[in-house]
C-alpha cells in the first residue's frame, strides 16, 4: 500500500507527497482476482473501494490468464457405424474427444457447450458404399434433440468398384449455430441403403498414414481475444460480479484498477 492523506488532513509536506505519488501513478485502486473454478461462469470481486458508479478495469495477471482461449472441442469415431435402415434417422456417434475446452461430450452422440455464444460447427464424415448402385447419405444437424432447418445436405456415393472394394466419399460440411449454456448438438442422418456407412480405417503402416476416422467433428466459438469475455457484469458497494468463460483452470488471474 501506497501512503495515504489521514481522513481529516495532513500537513503540507505529507500531502505534497501523496499527491507527487498518484501523480506518478503510486495509487492504492488497484488488486488481483483469480477466477473460481468447477466450471464457474462468475467471480466476485470484494473491494471496499467499489461503489455501484466505479469503472473496473481487467488486465491477464498470470500465465493462465494469457494463455486462456475461447472454447473448443474437436471429437471423433475409430469405428465405424452403419444405419439402421432406410426408414429411420440415425444419430452420428463418437468415442474419442482429441481436444476439448468449454466443449464436452455428454454421451456417444451428443456435443455439449457451456458458454453461450454463436459457434461454428464442422464436421468430416468418411462414408462408403459397398452396393453396386449408386446410392446417397443425407446428414444434417440437430439442436437439443431438434432438426435444424435447411441444415441438410446429400452425399452421392458410386457404386462398388467390386466384391469388397467399396466406393468412398468424405462428406464435410459447417454450420453457424447460437447456442445457449449446456446446449448440446447431434450429427444426424438417413441413407438410401445400408449399404451407405461410416468406415474406420486403421493406420497403414506399409504406406505410411495415419488412421481414418469414421468422423470427424469440430466446434469452435466465434469470438475475440479470451480475455475480452472477462468483463463486470454487476457490481454494488464493495462488491463487483465478474463474468467469464466457465473455468477449470487454476491459477487464471487477472489485475484489476478501479476508478471512481
Amino acid at each position: 500500500m501506497f501512503r495515504t492523506v489521514p481522513v481529516f488532513g495532513a500537513d503540507q509536506r505529507a500531502v505534497a507527497e501523496v499527491l507527487r505519488g498518484a501523480m506518478n501513478g503510486k495509487t492504492n485502486n488497484h488488486g488481483t482476482i483469480t477466477l473460481a473454478t468447477g466450471f464457474a461462469s462468475t467471480t466476485t470481486l470484494y473491494d471496499e473501494r467499489i461503489s455501484p458508479d466505479s469503472k473496473i478495469i481487467l488486465i491477464p495477471f498470470s500465465d493462465a490468464a494469457e494463455a486462456d482461449s475461447a472454447p473448443y472441442g474437436a471429437f471423433s469415431n475409430n469405428s465405424g457405424q452403419t444405419a439402421t435402415s432406410t426408414a429411420t434417422t440415425d444419430v452420428v456417434e463418437f468415442d474419442t474427444t482429441e481436444q476439448s475446452n468449454g466443449v464436452y461430450l455428454s454421451n456417444t452422440t451428443r456435443i455439449n457447450v457451456r458458454n453461450a455464444g454463436i459457434y461454428n460447427l464442422q464436421y468430416s464424415l468418411q462414408l462408403k458404399n459397398s452396393n453396386n448402385d449408386f446410392e446417397y447419405a443425407d446428414v444434417w444437424f440437430r439442436k437439443n434433440g431438434v432438426d435444424v432447418a435447411d441444415s441438410a445436405s446429400r452425399f452421392g456415393l458410386p457404386a462398388r468398384k467390386s466384391t469388397g472394394d467399396p466406393s468412398h466419399l468424405i462428406g464435410a460440411m459447417n454450420i453457424l449455430l447460437d447456442l445457449a449454456a449446456n446446449d448440446y448438438v447431434e450429427i444426424a442422418g438417413s441413407v438410401s441403403n445400408t449399404s451407405v456407412a461410416l468406415e474406420y480405417l486403421a493406420a497403414n503402416v506399409s504406406i505410411p498414414r495415419p488412421a481414418i476416422p469414421a468422423v470427424i467433428f469440430t466446434v469452435s466459438y466465434i469470438a475475440t481475444m479470451a480475455y475480452s469475455n472477462v468483463y463486470v457484469s454487476a457490481q454494488a458497494k464493495g462488491s463487483a460480479t465478474i463474468s467469464h468463460y466457465a473455468n477449470s483452470t487454476a491459477d487464471k488471474t487477472y489485475a484489476y484498477v478501479i476508478v471512481g
